[in-house]
């Protein structure tokens, strides 16, 4: 039994400050009251960068350090401003390290605008046969695995670019809690609530205003800095889509932003994650898996509308996609507490009520 509190599921805001002050989350410098989201925490990159020649996981009885002396190519200081190449590999070992109790596991992901920079960041650990999925009672350091796909990227200590969530027990909602929920609270608006283990969202490709439907990632642009918001001309990095048709042809490698049908909503006592429909959907997926918070999407909290943005990344064949094409599915989990901080209401919270938009990066 944990000395934090025994309720399953998804540990808010609260219990993780809880975790901080008895040393099961530890950090050198200290963590920094912003880290602390409604139902997760930012993780900040040290100072080194290590290139490494492929991607690994440290598998069972070794540690991470043990591989990087395998494969790591060189290393990078990252205290003097340092850019991740494109198409390269670099673990980062990042300043919070974890003693869990016996009872919690957890899980890490990509935050909302390393997933929108096609910015392939996942979290690796000593004995780790899994990215992003941390067992319970887990005691080490954490690696982030950092692989930019579509833009090289400058970086710096202390950049937050994914974030980890804690939970005990199961608290995954099945189809039959999930459609009680819906029945009680709308999940979604502008489409009917599919659920088939999960949520279903669907594609938007008929804008209600005119016929911009996405972005596509061009191949050949400068650097991004993750510092500067609100900063680079779009038009430099994305190329726009438009169609009337309601479909667009996905080319294979490329990379696209695009937006669900559907405005989709987590209530305060819920948190949700979205994960990939089925591979045999077509020759795509949507890219990163990410977190939705208690609160997205809300009303109470200011969210009324917001929908998914969906990274998408094409495979081997091209591969048209349709409006009303289901991509992905949100998957629901009870909050062992609700939080005292819902997305949107008193934090910076970008993408609340948001529609088809790219990174904070990016001039509006």
């Amino acid at each position: 039994m944990s000395e934090f509190d025994s309720t399953v599921g998804v540990l808010p805001a609260q219990t993780i400050e809880n975790m901080i002050e008895a040393g099961a989350i530890a950090a050198t410098p200290a963590i920094l009251p912003a880290q602390v989201q409604p139902a997760s925490l930012d993780l900040r990159l040290g100072d080194v960068a290590y290139r490494v020649r492929a991607s690994f996981l440290a598998g069972a009885g070794r540690s991470v350090e043990d591989r990087l002396a395998e494969f790591e190519m060189h290393r990078i200081d990252l205290t003097n401003d340092a850019v991740l190449e494109k198409g390269c590999v670099y673990v980062v070992p990042l300043m919070e390290r974890l003693a869990l109790p016996d009872d919690v596991n957890a899980v890490a992901n990509a935050k909302s605008s390393t997933g929108r920079l096609d910015l392939l960041t996942r979290t690796i650990t000593d004995e780790g046969v899994e990215f992003d999925r941390i067992p319970q009672g887990y005691t080490g350091p954490l690696y982030a695995e950092i692989c930019p796909r579509s833009f090289s990227v400058k970086v710096r200590p202390g950049m937050r670019l994914n974030q980890i969530r804690f939970r005990r027990g199961q608290a995954m909602l099945n189809d039959a809690e999930l459609s009680a929920l819906n029945d009680e609270t709308p999940l979604v608006t502008g489409g009917p609530a599919v659920i088939s283990e999960g949520l279903g969202f669907s594609v938007d490709l008929k804008p209600e205003s005119g016929d911009l439907v996405g972005y596509r990632a061009k191949p050949h642009t400068g650097v991004i800095d993750l510092d500067l918001i609100n900063h680079y001309d779009p038009a430099d990095y994305w190329e726009p889509i438009h169609t009337t048709e309601g479909r667009i042809i996905l080319d294979p490698g490329a990379f696209y932003i695009l937006v669900s049908r559907e405005a989709v909503c987590i209530p305060p006592d819920y948190a949700a994650e979205m994960a990939p429909y089925l591979a045999m959907v077509g020759e795509f997926r949507v890219h990163y898996a990410g977190f939705f918070d208690p609160g997205f999407g809300h009303a109470e909290a200011g969210g009324a509308g917001a929908r998914g943005v969906l990274e998408v990344r094409c495979h081997e064949a091209p591969f048209v996609l349709e409006h009303g094409q289901v991509v992905g599915r949100l998957v629901y989990e009870k909050m062992s507490d609700r939080p005292i901080q819902l997305y949107g209401t008193g934090i910076a919270s970008n993408y609340q009520g948001q529609g088809l938009k790219l990174s904070k990066h990016f001039k509006s």
